[in-house]
């Protein structure tokens, strides 16, 4: 059998494809029937996984051939019907040879909540990942909502599905499937973070200590493409791209917070200990006892 530009035959990344479809079902990223997975095979044709089966059960022979239109040539299965917008990504990257969508359920509930994705945070997420934008909801299934990933393609390798959940996309399937795995756990952490009561952020110089670090190691960010882009806080990811543009709820970068040099914290929320604090817990405590005393 014939190899491929990506060092495999057809058959071989059939055989990938079931395994990340095993992967993905096993962390609970896609239940029941959920997600889809794609492969580029060349310029003018993709497999991809088919409709209304587990990505968990998936053999070789279930895996569907289309074409750039998205027209199915082969297999015995009918194709996902969302793999529109996995071409739409793509169309805009040539570099680009497999994606992900599924449905993980920290990354995913950042989606349904609207609430982006915060960076300077954790050095793995600023060097592999990058930004995060949320791409706007639209009905799955058809053009318009494979539309709402084309903004964003060409600046990120992941992106949120409001109200739905992530695509992720990179030179191979692997590595796709990977940037899956760092962004639910990353949402998981920031989730528990909050929990805890507080997220230290990276100072900007901190941060671009780390873009450095990306940048020699051969990655892309949108930071990289326009001064303007905010390093940290706000996201690069704003009305340029289009009209619906999240605004931070539960992670607002309202100060300048980062890891020091010591490994103290240096947070613009109080400490526990700060002498101002006590004395504004104070006063609302005898505030509260002389209002009960007059009840």
């Amino acid at each position: 059998m014939a190899q491929l530009h990506n060092g495999k035959t057809e058959y071989e990344l059939k055989e990938q494809m079931c395994e990340i479809g095993r992967r993905i079902y096993n962390r609970g990223f896609a239940a029941a029937n959920d997600g889809n997975i794609t492969v580029r095979l060349n310029e003018r044709e993709y497999l991809c996984t088919p409709t209304m089966v587990s990505k968990g059960y998936m053999k070789p022979e279930d895996i569907c051939r289309v074409d750039a239109k998205g027209v199915q040539l082969a297999g015995k299965r009918k194709r996902t019907s969302e793999v529109m917008l996995h071409l739409s990504v793509y169309n805009q990257r040539p570099d680009i040879n497999g994606v992900v969508h599924c449905h993980p359920p920290h990354a995913t509930a950042f989606a349904v909540a609207h609430e982006p994705i915060p960076k300077c945070v954790l050095p793995e997420v600023e060097v592999f990942l990058g930004e995060v934008p949320i791409a706007v909801y639209e009905t799955p299934g058809g053009q318009s909502f494979a539309d709402t990933v084309i903004p964003f393609a060409k600046d990120a390798n992941t992106i949120l599905l409001a109200n739905h959940g992530t695509i992720t996309f990179g030179p191979d399937l692997e590595n796709a499937y990977f940037n899956t795995e760092i962004i639910d756990a990353y949402c998981r952490i920031l989730i528990l973070s909050r929990q805890l009561g507080r997220v230290n952020y990276f100072t900007e110089q901190q941060t671009k200590e780390l873009l450095a670090l990306k940048k020699r190691l051969g990655y892309d960010d949108v930071r990289f493409r326009d001064e303007s882009n905010p390093i940290c806080g706000e996201s690069s990811f704003d009305r340029r791209y289009q009209k619906f543009t999240p605004r931070p709820y539960a992670f607002r970068f309202d100060e300048p917070t980062g890891v020091g040099q010591d490994g103290q914290s240096i947070s613009g929320v109080p400490d526990a200990e700060d002498p101002a604090l006590e004395t504004l817990v104070r006063a609302i405590t005898e505030q509260v006892m002389r209002n009960l005393a007059g009840a």
